[in-house]
């Protein structure tokens, strides 16, 4: 896979309080643990006391209004200098990577990738996110070894 070895840059910074609540997948790239039919993709970041991470991923299934499907899990922060670097686990031993590798000085969104550059997500605040702030978000992918044409959008109900 191109880019497998090259280095994967994250964000200088993260404020973990501040990245906390919940999060609107607005593309992702296909994944097996997602399924193409899951719409309605929110994630819900919680700190606990420990420092951890709480994780709630939801999603409907095939529509707007489908059967909604949920999955929790823990992270925890690996890299104590930028906090942009996370491990996830949501079952057994197995942690996968999430590193923070764009985010709006806002906070309204942010672009979470992982090493191998198998996994991709662009994230928004809200269920919409304006083109002008995707494309540009897009067009900077491959500056970080992604490939664009790789991302699905993700139907989101606006509130």
């Amino acid at each position: 896979m191109p880019g497998f070895n090259a280095p994967l840059d994250v964000v200088d910074q993260v404020d973990v309080e501040r990245y906390m609540g919940r999060w609107y997948e607005i593309a992702r790239y296909p994944n097996f643990f997602q399924g193409a039919d899951c719409v309605a993709t929110t994630a819900e970041y919680t700190l606990l006391d420990d420092g951890r991470v709480r994780v709630i991923n939801r999603c409907r299934r095939g529509a707007l209004d489908g059967a909604e499907e949920s999955i929790e899990g823990v992270a925890r922060v690996v890299d104590s200098d930028t906090k942009a670097k996370l491990k996830v686990r949501f079952f057994g031993p197995f942690e996968g990577n999430y590193w923070i590798i764009g985010l709006d000085p806002e906070y309204r969104w942010a672009v979470v990738g992982e090493p191998s550059r198998s996994f991709l997500w662009i994230l928004s605040r809200t269920p919409v996110m304006s083109e002008d702030v995707y494309a540009d978000i897009v067009t900077r992918l491959p500056e970080q070894l992604y490939d664009p044409e790789r991302l699905i959008r993700t139907l989101q109900a606006v509130e």
